[in-house]
């Protein structure tokens, strides 16, 4: 039981020590590449590699980060209940975006699943990539995917979308307050709403329920998924 106690708290210290030499660098060089969620990760995949520390024990021992991730899908939606005004007026907008950019990214894993031959498990791991990681770890689940996998890919999606979304906005002349924040919640999720919010009010408002309402259309969508899949 002492070991048990001491492998938690000591999880919980590295993820956090980590988590905060992330923020840092982040604070110190501000590049959406160096976001801590991705900085953090990679400082303790060094370290259990560096270290004979087992992963099934961190695993084990950081379960309260899983539980508090669970959680957090009940706090998806606060954004909407904030935002329901805002939600009900451009309620027609909102459902195009969000249902176009999400079913788009859908086909797309589909589309290359039966080109490249994709295992049934690998395809089921990635085709909630493109909404937030606690609903996308629940989809992975129901679809017989590996949640690990799963994490991955919605990490690195996240950070690709993040990275090149506000220049390809750019490039293509998109200046729209609420395509680009539909566009950044819709891809990058958490990630691209912050960023939204930094361009403004009405854009952090749509990218935050782009987030929400991506997450719950693909929900519904699971059922249909798995039968065409």
């Amino acid at each position: 039981m002492t070991t048990f106690i001491i492998n938690i708290l000591f999880c919980i210290s590295i993820t956090i020590v980590c988590y905060f030499i992330g923020l840092k660098f982040y604070h110190k060089y501000k590049k959406a590449w160096l976001n801590p969620l991705y900085t953090a990760s990679f400082l303790l995949i060094l370290l259990l590699i560096a270290f004979p520390f087992e992963g099934v024990n961190y695993q084990e021992g950081s379960f309260i980060f899983n539980q508090l991730l669970q959680l957090a899908v009940v706090s998806l939606a606060v954004p909407l209940f904030k935002q329901w005004s805002f939600l009900k007026k451009n309620f027609r907008k909102i459902c195009f975006g969000v249902i176009c950019g999400t079913a788009l990214g859908v086909i797309t894993v589909l589309a290359m699943s039966h080109m490249f031959h994709l295992q049934e498990q690998l395809l089921a791991s990635l085709i909630p990539r493109s909404v937030t990681l606690p609903i996308a770890l629940t989809i992975s689940s129901d679809l017989g995917g590996l949640t690990s996998t799963t994490v991955f890919f919605v990490v690195i999606s996240a950070l690709i979308s993040l990275i090149i979304g506000p220049k390809l906005l750019q490039q293509f002349g998109i200046k729209s307050r609420s395509a680009k924040g539909l566009a950044m919640g819709t891809s990058a999720q958490m990630l691209g709403a912050n960023r939204s919010l930094l361009w403004g009010e009405e854009e952090g408002a749509m990218g935050s329920i782009a987030m929400t309402t991506s997450a719950i259309f693909l929900s519904v969508l699971v059922p249909f998924i798995a039968y065409i899949s």
